[in-house]
């Protein structure tokens, strides 16, 4: 199990060993309709306060055998600091959350500085104008239209006997972040939780592309995002099906208290890695035992549809600047945000793993177990490294046997680190390991210009890369070489509006503009390539 995840874990599978029995409900909670009345509001309304708007997943729940994450969650923090709300709705959508008046009640409550985790999908599939099931059912004609665009459609509603205009589960979803952000609030999305629904050894990653397009929701509007989706099956996959059904005793969807425990601790673990500022005094005893998942700020993305082959990019900023959305110091961008274009995406996924700051042994040592466990047989990768492989944080430069000591920046204890090109073969094994095809691309040039041209890397990293990829016989592409190229018959200026306009000048990082030309260099390089090993996925290039 990844040790960066959840303590919770461990005493969650104890619990289970020894066939622990979930606490009883208490009898104000353990029937309560799906219409209850609307709970009180804020025990301290001087205090801030994290609300919940969901589904039956985080709701209060019917029974031992069925519990919300919501319960369990207010466990996790100091009441004495900061209320925890829980407004979830059993049968709810996006649409009937909004509709029926529960955002609205939630909205009353909601004061300045407060917070509010979002987390919608699992009833939004359902059909958009439906008759209940029986009389007194009031949760269905709940769906919502797919996807994340403005379509609507105009429908009759059987239970309302009202005219009602239906709108994209986006929508819905941007109102709610809108409608927050409004009342100076803080708008947190969270993905789906885990179905009981397996694979072989891997489990169902969120229903349908609700966790893909909460991901997209939260990056357009540049908000948190806590992805219980990918956390949870990472851990039930360590688990393994026979563990994990234990926890899902009434169906395939809704997990008991035990369950409800290990999703609650999964949040706990997302905010806190979030890096919200002055977050951390909220927590109680049992918060604070829980492990931060330290890079859920990212927002790193997985493949959209495991069904399909999956371009994984890794490397530094220059491929994925900080939250892959162009908040960093004034618009940066890297290329691998704009690669997918170039590709049929119904046919292959593109998921740009880079993170900025990291170098060819760093992001070994923090990252790659995680994209390795996202990969399987017929999948692809690109590598690019070096910028910040320089002393004295880099490994030994060159590509051969060289060892170097260094002190690590963090720990400041001493540690031994191989060559620059000693670390790529590694991912190159690795990959290989896992059925999937390697691409090398050599580092992109600074925006350094010298006698009239952009200075190249052929003595250092590109040139290892290079060395390398021929030793390995792995595809190579030289964007150090092709970008520079490209830089030098543009010319100074036209390259100046290719970079940030920030002081200090800003020679690394790409701005929207010079990311897609990246983008399109990296495209057009692999066509170019002998034996392109993507060349069946990418789109034909335009006149």
């Amino acid at each position: 199990m990844n040790p960066r995840r959840l303590a919770v874990f461990a005493a969650a599978l104890l619990a289970l060993s020894l066939h622990a029995q979930p606490r009883s409900p208490s009898s104000a909670d353990a029937t309560m309709p799906a219409d209850r009345d609307p709970p009180p509001p804020p025990a301290n309304a001087a205090l801030p306060s994290i609300f919940i708007a969901g589904d039956s997943t985080a709701d209060v729940g019917t029974g031992v055998h069925q519990r919300g994450w919501g319960v369990p969650f207010a466990d996790y923090f100091d009441p004495a600091k900061i209320n925890v709300v829980n407004r979830a709705r059993a049968g709810r959508s996006s649409r009937t959350f909004i509709t029926q008046g529960w955002w609205d009640r939630l909205l009353a409550d909601l004061k300045p500085g407060d917070y509010v985790l979002i987390q919608m999908g699992h009833n939004d599939a359902s059909p958009v104008n439906e008759e209940a099931s029986v009389p007194h059912d009031r949760v269905r004609s709940r769906g919502t239209l797919p996807g994340l665009g403005e379509e609507t459609q105009e429908i009759e509603n059987v239970l309302t006997r009202e005219h009602e205009v239906v709108h994209t589960y986006g929508w819905y979803m941007r109102k709610m972040i809108a409608d927050t952000k409004a009342k100076n609030a803080h708008p947190i999305v969270v993905s789906c939780t885990v179905r009981n629904n397996w694979q072989g050894d891997r489990i169902e990653r969120g229903p349908g592309r609700y966790r893909e397009w909460a991901y997209d929701i939260a990056r357009d509007a540049a908000v948190p995002f806590i992805d219980l989706t990918t956390t949870m099956a990472d851990e039930f996959e360590a688990m393994g099906p026979a563990k994990v059904a234990a926890l899902y005793e009434q169906d395939r969807t809704h997990f008991n208290a035990v369950g409800a425990d290990l999703h609650a601790a999964g949040v706990v673990a997302g905010l806190k890695g979030l890096r919200l500022r002055n977050f951390a005094p909220y927590f109680s005893a049992t918060g604070n035992a829980v492990a931060a998942d330290q890079f859920a700020w990212l927002r790193l993305p997985v493949p959209r549809d495991r069904t399909l082959p999956t371009l994984f990019l890794v490397g530094d900023s220059t491929v994925r600047n900080g939250f892959g959305d162009g908040q960093e110091k004034g618009g940066q961008w890297g290329w691998g945000d704009f690669l997918a274009p170039y590709f049929d995406t119904g046919k292959l996924n593109v998921c740009n793993r880079a993170v900025g700051g990291t170098g060819v042994q760093t992001y070994l040592a923090t990252h790659w177990a995680d994209v390795l466990r996202l990969m399987k047989p017929g999948d692809f990768v690109m590598i690019q490294f070096g910028h910040n492989d320089n002393p004295p944080r880099g490994p030994a430069p060159g590509i051969g046997d060289e060892t170097v000591e260094r002190e690590n920046p963090r720990t400041k204890e001493k540690q031994t680190l191989h060559s620059w090109g000693w670390y790529l073969r590694k991912y190159l094994a690795d990959a290989r390991a896992k059925g999937v095809t390697p691409i090398i691309c050599s580092l992109v040039p600074r925006k350094t210009w010298k006698d009239d041209k952009i200075a190249r890397s052929k003595d250092t990293f590109a040139g290892w890369a290079g060395e390398v990829a021929a030793a390995e016989h792995v595809p190579f592409v030289d964007l150090n070489e092709l970008i520079a190229a490209h830089y030098d018959a543009i010319g100074h200026d036209e390259v100046m509006k290719l970079f940030p306009q920030v002081t200090p000048d800003e020679h690394t990082h790409t701005n929207r503009d010079g990311a897609k030309v990246s983008a399109g260099i990296v495209a057009a390089a692999l066509r170019a390539l002998p034996t392109d090993p993507a060349a069946a996925y990418l789109l034909p290039p335009k006149s």
